[in-house]
């Protein structure tokens, strides 16, 4: 925010306290509550938007619950409510903060994610508890931010949304040095894991090296990203994953691929 007002850009900040909007994104009425305000405050233009809320993966019973509902719908009910906003200026831009914990984090039920992007949120908390209760926060974190990833890349390059001169783009970042990661590290469950995860250039990031890449992702260089989500951890997902991406697309695939390309018909520039 701070670069962003630094720029001259009005920015309106969504919090539960000391922010422009006060609303809790926990809940369907706290959701509704902050999509409004921002509208009526930005007079039903937005120019970008960025998606930073969310909670880590700790706490104790029905935690689980809280963080699948403030890191996934407060992304997609707000990004909901502001599109035609965002399409009013004919060239928004938007910022959804995803994690390198969805390539790092391992044995992410897939009905997790499936029922998070059908929008059951009991049914999602339910396959939290898959590997344990004490698991259970650290598969919420991941699944939750699984989910969010693909709503992203599947409403990026639709109608609505690039479409409409929208670019809707994710980034990962990885161990970023802020209060949520010191909870974290604090937290008897997961403090040793955190302080041990593998980030190649060593030590953590610092909050600054994300808001640089916030501001290039809202900005006209940005024009021709579009459904990307961009890694910014020091290398952990490299690390992980060196061979496992890019992906040829496989040939039980390539009948639904060749089908997509037939049909294809890309959206009127500008």
């Amino acid at each position: 925010m701070q670069k962003l007002r630094g720029s001259g850009h009005t920015v309106i900040g969504v919090d539960r306290h000391q922010a422009d909007v006060v609303a809790d994104l926990s809940t369907p009425q706290g959701r509704a509550q902050a999509s409004a305000a921002v509208l009526d405050v930005a007079h039903e233009r937005l120019d970008g938007a960025v998606l930073a809320a969310g909670l880590g993966p700790t706490g104790g019973p029905g935690y689980p619950q809280l963080i699948l509902q403030v890191n996934y719908f407060g992304v997609v009910e707000l990004l909901r409510a502001w599109r035609p906003a965002l399409a009013a200026t004919g060239s928004g831009r938007v910022v959804v903060f995803s994690s390198n914990s969805t390539t790092t984090v391992p044995a992410v039920p897939g009905r997790l994610v499936t029922a998070l992007l059908g929008e059951d949120v009991r049914r999602a908390a339910k396959a939290c508890n898959r590997l344990g209760r004490g698991n259970a926060p650290v598969l919420a974190y991941a699944g939750s931010k699984i989910a969010v990833t693909r709503w992203v890349r599947r409403h990026a390059v639709t109608a609505g949304w690039a479409g409409a001169g929208i670019r809707l783009n994710a980034i990962a970042p990885g161990a970023i040095d802020t209060p949520l990661l010191r909870q974290g590290i604090q937290s008897p469950e997961q403090g040793s894991r955190i302080e041990a995860f593998p980030v190649p250039i060593g030590g953590f990031g610092d909050p600054s090296d994300l808001a640089d890449w916030v501001v290039f992702m809202l900005g006209p260089a940005a024009a021709f990203l579009v459904g990307s989500v961009v890694f910014v951890d020091g290398g952990t997902d490299a690390y992980f994953r060196a061979d496992d991406w890019p992906c040829p697309v496989p040939l039980t695939r390539l009948a639904r691929y060749l089908r997509r390309m037939r049909r294809f018909r890309p959206f009127p520039s500008g």
